[in-house]
C-alpha cells in the first residue's frame, strides 16, 4: 500500500507533467501545422501529459532542424559550381504557357529554377519496364549514377538493382547509394555491405544526425531518384520490390536537362547524410528530338514553410476545366479539403483514384471520413480494384500533369522529404489521361453508402482514426 510520502511524490510528479504539458501545447499550437494537427496534440499534452509529452518529443515536431543550415554550408563549399549550374538551367527557360502563368511562377519561386525546355519525358507504368528501363539506363552509365530509395527490399528486384550498380562501380564508374533507414528498416545489412565492399558509397538519409535531431525520427525522406551522368533521371512512386510488379504505380524518365535538377536533390539529401558532395556535370544537355517542359519540385519539412502542401492546393485552385488525382492515401488537411470542394463547385471535373485495397489500416480508416465531405460537393470519388493502387498523380486540365512521390496525407504535405515533376505539354498530357482513364475502367465509383451502411463500431473506429490523422 502506498503511503503519505508516495502518494506526495507521485503528486508532484503528475503536477509537474501537467504543468509541463500546458506549455508544451501552447508550444503546439504555436508552431507551423495543421489545425487538425494543433488541436489534437494540444488536447492531449493537457488531458494526458503523462502519455503525451514523450510522443510530442518523438512527432511532435514539425521542422527538420539542421538541413537549411547545411545547405547553406555547402553552397558556400561550391559556389561557383552553384551560380554556373543556375546559369545553365536558365539558359533552357521554357516558354510561358497559357494557362500555366501561376503555376510557373510558383514553381520558380519554391525551386529558383524555371520550367526548363528541351527534355524527354517518358511515362512507366508498368513495374517491370520501369525497373528493366532503370536498369538498361544504369547500364549505359560513363560517369556517375546517384540511387535514392525510400524503401529497399533484399528481394529478386532489390539484389537485381543492386548487382547493376556494382557492375558499374567496378567499371569504374563512381556510383552513389543513399536510403531512408526507417524506410529500410527491414533491409539486412548484409545487401548494404555488399555495395561498400565492391565499391559504391552507401549512406543512410541519417534523419537524426546531431545531438539536437535525435528525435526526429518521425520524418521520412520519401523521395524516389535514379540520375545516370546527369542527362538521365528517374522520378515518381516505385520503390525498390517484388510487390512492385504488381502494385499500380507511375515513374518517369526524364533525358535533358531537368536530370540536373533531380540531381540536385539528391546532391543536397547525400551532403545532409555525409558531408560531402560527389563530382557532378554541371551542364545540361538538350534531349535529341525533344522539346518537353518540365519541372522539378523539391519539397519537406526543412522549407520555411509548408511548400507542399502550397504547391498541391494551388494546382488544385488552378484548375478550370479538369482535376484528375491519384493516391494511395487520402488524409487531406484543411487546405486541401477545401480547394477540392471549391473546384467541384465552380465546375471543374474534379475526380480523386483511391485503393479498394489498403496497405495501411489506419490511414485507409480515416479515409472513409472525407467521402461525404467530397461527394456532397460534387467531388467524384473511385477506388481501384486490381492490387494495390501505389501511383501519385495530378491531371490539371489540358496543361500540366504531376508525377512523383507525394500522397495526399498529412505526412506528405508536412513531414516528408518529396519530389513531384511537373510536365507542360500537351501530348504528355494525353498520355496521362489515357493511363488514368484506363485506371477509372479498372475502379468503382465510391457512394457515401461505402462508409454510412457500416457498423457502427467501423464508423467509431473511422472517426478516432481521423483525430489521429495529424500524428500519422
Amino acid at each position: 500500500m502506498l503511503d503519505l510520502q508516495d502518494l506526495t511524490i507521485i503528486g508532484a510528479v503528475l503536477l509537474v507533467a501537467e504543468i509541463l504539458g500546458i506549455l508544451l501545447a501552447i508550444h503546439a499550437v504555436m508552431q507551423p501545422r495543421s489545425s487538425q494537427g494543433a488541436i489534437a496534440w494540444f488536447i492531449a499534452l493537457i488531458a494526458l501529459p503523462v502519455v503525451t509529452i514523450p510522443l510530442y518529443a518523438v512527432f511532435g515536431r514539425t521542422r527538420f532542424m539542421g538541413y537549411t543550415e547545411a545547405m547553406r554550408e555547402a553552397a558556400e563549399i561550391v559556389g561557383d559550381w552553384l551560380h554556373e549550374w543556375l546559369e545553365n538551367m536558365n539558359a533552357v527557360a521554357a516558354k510561358p504557357r497559357p494557362g500555366l502563368e501561376v503555376i510557373e511562377a510558383l514553381a520558380k519561386s519554391l525551386t529558383y529554377v524555371p520550367f526548363l525546355r528541351a527534355n524527354r519525358v517518358e511515362l512507366l507504368v508498368d513495374g517491370a519496364e520501369t525497373y528493366d528501363n532503370m536498369i538498361s539506363a544504369i547500364e549505359s552509365a560513363r560517369s556517375y549514377v546517384l540511387v535514392q530509395f525510400y524503401i529497399v527490399r533484399d528481394d529478386v528486384i532489390g539484389r537485381r538493382l543492386r548487382d547493376a550498380i556494382v557492375a558499374k562501380a567496378h567499371s569504374g564508374v563512381q556510383t552513389f547509394f543513399l536510403y531512408d533507414e526507417i524506410g529500410c528498416i527491414k533491409l539486412p545489412t548484409a545487401y548494404l555491405d555488399v555495395m561498400r565492399e565492391e565499391g559504391v558509397k552507401v549512406s543512410g538519409f541519417k534523419t537524426t544526425k546531431g545531438r539536437s535531431n535525435r528525435f526526429q525520427i518521425n520524418f521520412r525522406n520519401h523521395r524516389k531518384l535514379l540520375v545516370v551522368d546527369g542527362y538521365t533521371g528517374y522520378i515518381g512512386g516505385n520503390n525498390l520490390g517484388e510487390e512492385y510488379l504488381v502494385y499500380r504505380d507511375t515513374h518517369l524518365r526524364i533525358d535533358g536537362p531537368e536530370a540536373q535538377h533531380i540531381q540536385l536533390s539528391f546532391l543536397k539529401d547525400w551532403y545532409w547524410a555525409t558531408g560531402q558532395l560527389p563530382a557532378v556535370a554541371s551542364k545540361s544537355t538538350a534531349a535529341e528530338i525533344s522539346d518537353q517542359a518540365v519541372a522539378i519540385v523539391n519539397t519537406g519539412p526543412a522549407d520555411i514553410t509548408a511548400y507542399c502542401s502550397i504547391l498541391f492546393s494551388s494546382l488544385v485552385s488552378n484548375a478550370r476545366s479538369r482535376l484528375w488525382i491519384t493516391s494511395p492515401y487520402f488524409v487531406p488537411n484543411d487546405a486541401m479539403v477545401v480547394a477540392l470542394q471549391a473546384a467541384a463547385l465552380r465546375g471543374v471535373d474534379v475526380r480523386i483514384i483511391l485503393p479498394d485495397k489498403a496497405d495501411q489500416r489506419v490511414v485507409e480508416l480515416a479515409s472513409f471520413t472525407y467521402y461525404d465531405d467530397m461527394l456532397n460537393n460534387g467531388v467524384r470519388l473511385y477506388r481501384y480494384r486490381e492490387h494495390f493502387m501505389h501511383q501519385k498523380v495530378i491531371l490539371v486540365d489540358d496543361t500540366v500533369a504531376g508525377i512523383g512521390t507525394v500522397n495526399l496525407d498529412n505526412r506528405s504535405l508536412y513531414l516528408n522529404f518529396e519530389a513531384t515533376a511537373l510536365v507542360a505539354d500537351h501530348d504528355f498530357v494525353k498520355q496521362v489521361e489515357a493511363m488514368l482513364m484506363d485506371d477509372f475502367d479498372n475502379s468503382i465509383a465510391v457512394k457515401s453508402e461505402h462508409f454510412d451502411n457500416r457498423p457502427l463500431p467501423f464508423r467509431v473506429a473511422a472517426q478516432i482514426a481521423r483525430l489521429a490523422s495529424p500524428l500519422l
